[in-house]
């Protein structure tokens, strides 16, 4: 696989945590809510998956047990997807019930659809009834995600209602056992990126079904920097790829990323603020498509000059003066730093498009 899923990637931990967890466990649940947390954070032999505070995992399980469903919101790129990720699939065993809300989602693909020859053939039936992901996880009692879904238009949200509501879900043609009642464990965890959410504004009555929970950008550099390192390498083990970028090479990437980002360098100057989304996962991103750069084409671990040429397509997607920017800041903040690493990212400036 590509992209393991994270019950497949962290089998073992799970296991672990599966086997020496004595405490209390929500209906339907894997594990407890402690194990979770533990999962998640790490601690005492597990390693953490995502930088957050604690709390916002704690009000999370808190949520999921309960009877409201969880919205994850924040800026692309931090980690939302993730951490709905890691929740479901320690709490269901699995995290890959999930539904992509995009402008063409219907309420076929969030509900239920049919198969069309065996529904010709033999009229409504169980048979030819596709089951969507929160159909099966409302029948298995498992977490559900639906990512994005302020993307999807309102009339397709409101088909949630009734399902968060009641903990049912009507199937009107069917002639018997057209109701599917939710088995304990159920919930559901949405995502928005607050980039978005005004294109299609959740209903204020699709709200109150669910909890908001805010994840922010990781605020210290040293966390930051070692958690661009850690998913580096572990993409690059994936790959089979002993390489790893130098550590002057990730100083260059993410004090460029956070201070595109944030607008402020790191001596407390003002520094221009792309329009763009420069996040940590865009971070992740680029060092992983520098090292690939280095080691097929010239057996090295990647250059701070490769960064320059990444960030034309990375940090300059939406917005022409974006380029500019970069380009401003390449030559006015990285030509002041010292250091042959700096030295070279300034000196590859004249590789950004013109």
């Amino acid at each position: 696989m590509q992209r393991p899923p994270a019950e497949v990637l962290y089998a073992e931990e799970l296991a672990k945590l599966k086997k020496r967890d004595r405490d209390a466990t929500p209906p339907g649940w894997q594990l407890s809510m402690k194990a979770v947390l533990q999962f998640v954070v790490g601690g005492d032999g597990i390693d953490p998956k995502i930088v957050c505070a604690p709390s916002l995992i704690e009000r999370a399980l808190v949520t999921l047990a309960s009877n409201r469903a969880l919205l994850l919101v924040g800026e692309p790129g931090t980690a939302k997807s993730l951490l709905s990720e890691l929740l479901a699939a320690a709490i269901s065993g699995t995290s890959t019930l999930t539904i992509q809300g995009s402008a063409a989602t219907t309420e076929d693909q969030i509900k239920y659809g049919w198969n069309y020859a065996l529904l010709l053939n033999e009229g409504p039936s169980p048979r030819a009834l596709v089951a969507s992901p929160l159909y099966r996880g409302m029948q298995d009692g498992r977490i559900v995600r639906f990512e994005e879904i302020t993307r999807c238009p309102p009339e397709v949200q409101d088909g949630l209602l009734s399902i968060l509501s009641e903990r049912l879900l009507m199937v009107p043609e069917l002639p018997d056992s057209n109701a599917v009642f939710a088995a304990p464990g159920f919930n559901l965890i949405a995502t928005a990126n607050t980039r978005d959410r005004g294109v299609n504004e959740m209903s204020a009555a699709l709200k109150r079904r669910f909890s908001f929970e805010t994840v922010f950008p990781i605020a210290d550099y040293d966390r930051e920097l070692a958690l661009v390192q850690s998913e580096v390498a572990r993409m690059l083990a994936q790959d089979g790829i002993k390489a790893r970028p130098s550590s002057d090479v990730l100083e260059v990437l993410v004090t460029t990323f956070r201070e595109l980002r944030q607008g402020v360098d790191k001596e407390g100057g003002a520094s221009e603020k792309l329009s763009t989304v420069v996040s940590t996962a865009e971070a992740v991103s680029v060092a992983y498509a520098v090292t690939l750069r280095g080691h097929y084409l010239r057996g090295d671990a990647g250059r701070p000059a490769d960064i320059v040429e990444a960030l034309a397509g990375a940090a300059a997607k939406d917005n022409s003066d974006d380029l500019k920017k970069i380009r401003r800041y390449i030559e006015h903040r990285a030509g002041k730093r010292k250091g042959d690493h700096w030295r070279d990212f300034h000196a590859a400036r004249h590789l950004l498009p013109q």
